[in-house]
C-alpha cells in the first residue's frame, strides 16, 4: 500500500461532499482541485551580491522539500543596475503528494508560529480561483535555523486551483485547513 498525504485523503474523503453540498455542484468532477504550490522569492540586493541567490534557493529547497531553481531577470532596468539574464530570485512548483505534505506543514506548523496571527487575509484572490499568500519571515518555517541565516526576508506563496471561480476556491481551501479571517 502506498502513502497518502493527510490533507489528500481529507480532501477525497470530507471536502469534496461539503463543497458539493455548499455550491450545489451536480457533478463530483466540478469540484476543485488544488493543482500547484509556487513558492517565490525576490532577492533585490542579489544585483550586488551572488552569494544571496544560492541562500535564497537554499531555503526554499529545504522549507518545500523540493529542488528550487534561481529566477533571473527578463529585461535591462539601468536604474536599478539590472541586466536581462541575471539572477534576481528564487521559486519552486509543487505538485502531488510534495504539495500536500508542504501544505500540512505550512497550516499546522508555519503559521501558528507567525506572531499575533488572526488568519490570512480574504483579499489574495486574484479573480481567477487562484490564492496569493505573503509570508514576512522565512523564520516561522521550522526547517529554517535561525542561527544560520544572515538575513530576514519573506516569500509569496500561490495556490493554483482547476476553477475560475473564488468562491469556490476559498471554499477549497478553507475546507483544506487554510484559516482566514473573521470579518
Amino acid at each position: 500500500m502506498s502513502y497518502t498525504p493527510r490533507l489528500k485523503k481529507d480532501y477525497k474523503d470530507n471536502a469534496t461532499k461539503t463543497i458539493m453540498d455548499t455550491h450545489s455542484l451536480s457533478n463530483i468532477m466540478e469540484v476543485p482541485k488544488l493543482k500547484k504550490i509556487v513558492i517565490s522569492k525576490g532577492v533585490g540586493a542579489a544585483v550586488s551580491d551572488k552569494k544571496l541567490i544560492e541562500h535564497a534557493v537554499e531555503e526554499l529547497t529545504s522549507i518545500s522539500g523540493q529542488k528550487a531553481i534561481a529566477t533571473k531577470s527578463k529585461k535591462d532596468v539601468a536604474s536599478f543596475k539590472l541586466r536581462k539574464g541575471m539572477p534576481i530570485g528564487a521559486k519552486v512548483t509543487l505538485r502531488g503528494n510534495i504539495m500536500y505534505e508542504f501544505l500540512d506543514r505550512l497550516i499546522t506548523a508555519a503559521l501558528p508560529r507567525v506572531r499575533e496571527f488572526q488568519g490570512v487575509k480574504n483579499s489574495g484572490f486574484d479573480g481567477r480561483g487562484n490564492y496569493t499568500l505573503g509570508v514576512t519571515e522565512q523564520i516561522i518555517f521550522p526547517e529554517i535555523d535561525i542561527d544560520k541565516i544572515s538575513n530576514i526576508s519573506g516569500m509569496d506563496i500561490t495556490f493554483v486551483t482547476s476553477t475560475n471561480d473564488d468562491n469556490l476556491a476559498k471554499s477549497l481551501l478553507k475546507e483544506l485547513g487554510l484559516p482566514f479571517k473573521k470579518n
